[in-house]
């Protein structure tokens, strides 16, 4: 089993939705991203998404576009996200770790090393937001053989001859975009949430994490009753964006506390 599949497991077993925290690498630089970073699991996140910096990520919304650019002046990339990756998991070696981005920096790696380099770091899957299912045979390719996740997206405009494409090859988990438009911008609905849920669930065994929008532990825990996790991405950079390298990370680590006690605790109210 990867530890994917070890946490969804484990997280159904326990009766509980999981966090996926998202943070940007190197925002606001190297080493407070990993100070952050090796603090999210003991602050209640159950999976990480860390994301590697681009100059034009279209899918997200202003803050997470902001942290984009922090990092690249701070020196990030893809390579640098890796070798923060590699560093987490020589402390950590349970808690699944993703990256997430575009597929320009990926392409001028070359998905064989990218598959690779993932590998020996240690991480567990990819969220390439611009690779469609009919871009990323390559990819799923260089992913097989190092047993790497290819964990797709799917929207409220998603219909069903669409899911059937979009879970083509999918692995670890579907992640369910709960709204039209960028990382951060609107809240979907907690009946919108659980009617998409439930169809998803006809089409798949997938887990299926849900995110965009989630900010207050109000909206998770209306989400964690139904999806098997909730994504929130925005509402933790926002805090390291409010300014102070030592300062930033008490806030976020904080700030999931305060977002995983809400998932964890959903279903029993």
């Amino acid at each position: 089993m990867t530890r994917l599949s070890t946490r969804f497991a484990s997280l159904k077993r326990e009766g509980r939705a999981g966090l996926v925290a998202y943070i940007m690498a190197s925002d606001p630089d190297h080493e407070t991203c990993f100070e952050i970073l090796r603090g999210l699991p003991g602050a209640g996140a159950d999976v990480i998404e860390l994301g590697f910096p681009f100059s034009d990520p279209m899918a997200d919304g202003v803050s997470i576009q902001l942290a984009a650019q922090r990092a690249l002046k701070a020196g990030g990339s893809l390579r640098k996200t890796l070798e923060i990756a590699r560093r987490f998991r020589a402390e950590d070696q349970t808690t699944p770790l993703i990256l997430m981005g575009y597929a320009n920096p990926v392409e001028q790696m070359s998905y064989d090393v990218f598959s690779r380099e993932m590998a020996s770091a240690g991480a567990d899957g990819a969220i390439i937001v611009d690779l469609p299912p009919e871009e990323d045979a390559p990819l799923r390719a260089a992913f097989a053989p190092n047993d790497l996740s290819i964990i797709r997206l799917a929207t409220p405009t998603t219909d069903d001859n669409r899911l059937t494409k979009v879970l083509e090859g999918a692995s670890g988990f579907l992640y369910y975009v709960s709204v039209a438009g960028v990382t951060g911008a609107n809240a979907a609905t907690s009946e919108n949430v659980r009617a998409a849920v439930e169809r998803i669930r006809r089409a798949t065994e997938l887990p299926i994490a849900v995110g965009f929008g989630v900010r207050t532990p109000e909206a998770a825990r209306a989400i964690a009753q139904n999806a098997d996790a909730v994504v929130v991405g925005s509402a933790f950079v926002d805090e390291i964006a409010a300014g102070g390298s030592e300062q930033a990370v008490e806030r976020v680590l904080r700030k999931v506390k305060q977002l995983s006690e809400a998932v964890r605790t959903a279903r029993g109210q």
